[in-house]
């Protein structure tokens, strides 16, 4: 049984469903116009569930941060809405003012109403608990308004913010189906997975990254870790290895260098199941230059990894049972420098094992690649959601779910008592 409740688990007709979702999509910081995300394509199975269920949807979302050029109300995404469900969805300019009530309260079945950007109200983002955030204005007054809360923003789940925590003290919560996905496919990588199991590991964002390496490795549940990207440059220093004068003054300059201590301990500690490169791709002046370990340092900057590199990770993905990969082998978005990426992009795609990908980054690389999304297991929007699962730390939005759960089981349990 799942420690959380689902919409299988709720009646859901003719109810007022308080449905928090991600919106958080790529502005443009000139012309302040958002971008099409995949943030909005994922929440299509649970708004149309709801939808069919002849339910009243009313979605809370967000917008960027306070401050921030991303910080934005959000007609336009009612009309990105509009235009991927091919449907219209009702906006109003209000969260929990007059407007927004009543617009709620006029509602039919079937209807879906966005409001306005959550984090225009300054409670939103304070770190409270859910028992505190349950005290809110914004929770108190949409609750009395509403027979059910569903989240399915698991890319927001790692904030312990009103929206996200507080409604599931107030109301029956549960996850919608994204976020339903989402947990279930993490838990199969964290909870009993089929070994062996990798993680395919690089990008430009080493400490997360360690944090994710540092929780898996001391717990035992990763066999090998394959390093690429700064990560694996990273680890070629603490291995004593040259990466060259241009490369070293980035590293630096990005304050790279400051993981070293990290890198050196994970290495002396866990070297056996960490694979550093055995080759790297410079960028000599547009050109891509190979250069085995044992002749470092190359000229120009690391830009990928090499070809020798890329056979000893794709032997080792066929055999393995479960994949998790986060963060691009190297910089894929210049000509030349993508062929890290795609192969072993392109390997895991093909391999007969649970495959997890996390990250924008990864998308990205997965749809400018040519590469069939279809092809893995599950493709995680999850961002610092994810890292904190992959790392062991708590997801305050899945707790708080997980409480109401058991709180409304308790509470089923004890009226079939008394029956």
């Amino acid at each position: 049984m799942l420690d959380f409740l689902t919409l299988d688990d709720v009646e859901l007709k003719g109810k007022t469903v308080l449905l928090r979702v991600d919106l958080n999509v790529p502005v443009d910081q000139v012309s302040r116009r958002i971008s099409e995300s995949k943030r909005v394509e994922v929440i299509r199975n649970t708004v149309e569930e709801l939808v069919d269920r002849e339910a009243k949807v009313v979605l809370i979302a967000h917008q960027g941060r306070v401050g921030e050029y991303d910080f934005l109300p959000l007609d336009q995404h009612a009309a990105v809405l509009s235009a991927t469900f091919g449907e219209t969805f009702g906006y109003v300019d209000d969260t929990i003012g007059v407007a927004a009530r009543e617009g709620i309260k006029a509602m039919k079945p079937r209807e879906v109403l966005l409001l306005q950007n959550v984090r225009f109200l300054a409670e939103e983002t304070l770190d409270r608990t859910p028992k505190e955030h349950a005290t809110t204005i914004l929770v108190q007054r949409l609750s009395s308004l509403a027979d059910v809360f569903v989240n399915d923003a698991f890319s927001a789940a790692h904030r312990s913010h009103a929206s996200l925590v507080g409604f599931t003290r107030t109301l029956p919560a549960v996850a919608g189906r994204n976020m339903e996905r989402e947990l279930r496919c993490d838990q199969q990588v964290l909870t009993n997975p089929e070994r062996p199991l990798v993680y395919c590991l690089g990008g430009s964002k080493p400490d997360d990254i360690l944090e994710v390496m540092k929780y898996a490795l001391g717990r035992g549940i990763v066999d090998d870790v394959l390093t690429s990207g700064v990560l694996g440059q990273l680890f070629l220093l603490a291995a004593g290895r040259m990466l060259g004068e241009e490369t070293d003054t980035l590293l630096r300059d990005k304050h790279y260098l400051d993981y070293m201590g990290e890198v050196k301990d994970l290495l002396d500690r866990f070297g056996a199941r960490i694979r550093i490169p055995l080759d790297l791709a410079y960028n000599d002046e547009g050109k891509r230059i190979e250069v085995g370990v044992l002749n470092l340092p190359g000229k120009g900057l690391v830009a990928d990894i090499g070809k020798e590199t890329i056979t000893a990770y794709e032997s080792i993905i066929k055999d393995a049972k479960t994949v998790v990969t986060k963060g691009p082998a190297g910089v894929y978005e210049l000509p030349g420098f993508a062929e890290g990426t795609r192969a072993l992009l392109k390997a895991i795609g093909s391999s007969r094992a649970f495959s997890l990908v996390g990250g924008g980054h990864m998308l990205s690389a997965i749809r400018q690649l040519d590469i069939d999304e279809t092809s893995f297991s599950y493709v995680s929007l999850g961002g610092g959601a994810l890292i904190n699962y992959l790392s062991g730390k708590g997801l305050p939005a899945y707790d708080a779910l997980k409480q109401a759960a058991l709180r409304l089981r308790g509470s089923l349990e004890l009226e079939v008592e008394r029956a």
